[in-house]
């Protein structure tokens, strides 16, 4: 059995554009839908939304058969959690709330094995088909996607020592948290949250050759930000898209029956 080739780390590799999806309704079967709409890549979110690591696992089953890769974002920087991730098969993960260089480094630490890191060597797990992956042990490090979040000005500051840690696979921009540490809360589009912190310094890492991300909800500004300097766009979550169809469908039918 072939170790599965991570297309969306290959993406970025080879500098092309990928849009995705936020994933947050904590259902398998909600999974499944958006695994075989044709996103370049979706985040599972276990930060924000009420996921555990049974849900995750029934979420990366969905995904499984499907060209998306169905990546993770653990509640925290917990090389423990971490661990259990990746034994059920996430094939990268998007960590939040990353402040420094130090916190970056332990992230990729946590997701290699020693000697290169200090994640527990498990012989036989999903991740690798339960033994029966031969080059499981030589080839999950090439494969594997490390994303780091930046997301107050803090991090801002010492962006560029966060993205020159070796692993790191890109850098996400989180818009929300970046606002509401500028005053701005709840108000992630507000113009200078963009203009005067994100996108600077996306340019300044996309130049030095860091691919960057980040989730935007309006689809014209996030072809806007993959037509420019970033590489990995997510345009929305499955559950504000179910939400915005529910109300048109009650809005159309409330216009339709008067």
């Amino acid at each position: 059995m072939n170790f599965p080739e991570n297309s969306f780390k290959r993406g970025l590799a080879e500098g092309r554009k990928q849009f995705g999806i936020w994933v947050s309704l904590a259902s398998p079967f909600a999974s499944e839908i958006v695994a075989s709409a044709g996103f370049d890549f979706a985040v599972i979110d276990m930060e924000h939304a009420p996921n555990d690591l049974n849900s995750v696992l029934g979420q990366l089953q969905g995904f499984a058969p499907h060209p998306t890769p169905g990546l993770v974002r653990p509640q925290w920087n917990d090389s423990v959690l971490v661990k259990r991730l990746l034994d059920i098969g996430a094939p990268g993960l998007v960590f939040p709330m990353i402040q420094s260089a130090e916190e970056a480094a332990a992230a990729v630490s946590a997701c290699r094995y020693p000697p290169n890191g200090i994640r527990g060597v498990a012989g036989s797990n999903r991740a690798n088909q339960f033994g029966r992956i031969p080059d499981y042990f030589e080839r999950v490090e090439e494969e594997m996607s490390i994303i780091v979040q930046i997301e107050t000005l803090e991090a801002i500051a010492c962006a560029d020592e966060i993205a020159a840690v070796e692993g790191v696979s890109g850098v996400f921009f989180g818009p929300s948290d970046i606002a509401a540490d500028m005053g701005h809360l709840g108000k992630p589009m507000t113009p200078e949250v963009w203009s005067d912190v994100i996108r600077p310094t996306a340019r300044k890492l996309a130049d030095k050759g860091m691919p960057v991300g980040t989730l935007v909800g309006d689809l014209n500004f996030a072809a806007e930000l993959l037509n420019d300097e970033f590489a990995f766009v997510a345009c929305s979550t499955e559950a504000v898209a179910l939400a915005k169809a529910m109300d048109s469908i009650v809005g159309t039918m409330r216009d339709l029956t008067k």
